[in-house]
C-alpha cells in the first residue's frame, strides 16, 4: 500500500520547509542585492539551499518521491559539506549561509531536517 508523503504529519513536514523556502530565498535576496561583493559564495549557497528547499516543499506536496529524496541527499550532502568548511575555513566564508556551521544560524535544524524527511520518506514506503 503506498501512500501520500505530503499528507498527514507529513504536512508538518511540508510546512517547515516551506518556511524554508521563504526564509532563506528572503536571506539570500536580501545578501545578494546588497552585499553579494561581501561573500558571494556565501549568498550563493544561501540562494541554492533556498532552491533546494523550494523543491523539497513542492516535491513532498505532489508526492514526488524520488525528487524528494534526491533533494534531500543534496541538503543533507550540503550541511554537512559547507558546515564542516565554514568551521575549517571560517575565512572562505565571510558572512554565514543557511547551512553555515551545520545551520547554527537557524537552530541546527538545517540539520536535523533532512534526517526527519528521509524517515518520513522511508516509512511511507
Amino acid at each position: 500500500m503506498t501512500t501520500s508523503i505530503g499528507t498527514g504529519p507529513g504536512r508538518a513536514l511540508v510546512a517547515v520547509y516551506g518556511l524554508f523556502s521563504l526564509a532563506a530565498g528572503a536571506r539570500a535576496a536580501v545578501q545578494i542585492a546588497g552585499r553579494f561583493g561581501e561573500a558571494p559564495l556565501a549568498y550563493s549557497l544561501s540562494a541554492f539551499a533556498a532552491i533546494v528547499y523550494i523543491v523539497l516543499t513542492v516535491a513532498l506536496l505532489r508526492g514526488a518521491r524520488r525528487l524528494a529524496l534526491a533533494a534531500l541527499g543534496i541538503e543533507l550532502a550540503g550541511v554537512l559539506i559547507i558546515g564542516t568548511l565554514s568551521l575549517v575555513d571560517p575565512a572562505a566564508f565571510p558572512d554565514e549561509t543557511v547551512w553555515s556551521a551545520y545551520g547554527r544560524g537557524y537552530l541546527f535544524i538545517p540539520l536535523v531536517l533532512p534526517l526527519v524527511g528521509l524517515y518520513w520518506l522511508w516509512r511511507r514506503r
